[in-house]
């Protein structure tokens, strides 16, 4: 993994804050961002995907693209188009990734991608890698199977990251 010239964490304690993550992280993204998103099965990821796409004023209701591998959602902004990928299914490997044509996508949109650690780090150099670790542990009172806590730790690789304010502050 390439080392991370801006970094920052967060907490998140519900789905409806990770949305308003999204919505902040998108105030950042620009044409020819590559978004890469890692986390557990239930993590949040298409929950910050779906802000990232309220926050970019794109068409559609952001969902899950498991079974089509890849939805692109147009701006209604005049912005740049959202291409969501679930890299999930796909074996590995930019070959893969290659037939779904994101290199020709990336340079005017604003490509996010789950599940893609080992099979999109080639397409950029310039990298938002977005970690979201399940907050593990808690006391008595709480049920940790119904846990909402995130961590949230936004990895900026590239140039294109160095002087970004990671905190959305």
């Amino acid at each position: 993994m390439d080392t991370p010239l801006n970094q920052a964490t967060l907490e998140v304690d519900s789905p409806e804050r990770m949305t308003e993550l999204g919505r902040r992280l998108a105030k950042l993204l620009r044409p020819g961002d590559l978004v890469m998103l890692t986390g557990e099965l239930g993590a949040g990821k298409t929950t910050l995907t779906r802000g990232l796409g309220e926050g970019l004023g794109v068409r559609g209701a952001v969902t899950s693209p498991t079974f089509v591998i890849a939805r692109v959602h147009p701006s209604l902004v005049g912005g740049p188009a959202l291409v969501h990928v679930d890299a999930y299914r796909l074996g590995g490997g930019l070959d893969e990734m290659e037939d779904l044509d994101l290199d020709v996508s990336l340079p005017d949109s604003v490509v996010v991608v789950e599940w893609g650690d080992g099979k999109v780090e080639e397409l950029t150099d310039d990298r938002l890698h977005v970690l979201i670790h399940r907050v593990v542990g808690g006391t008595e009172a709480t049920d940790d199977a119904d846990d909402d806590r995130r961590t949230v730790v936004l990895n900026g690789i590239g140039g294109r990251w160095a002087g970004e304010d990671l905190l959305l502050g």
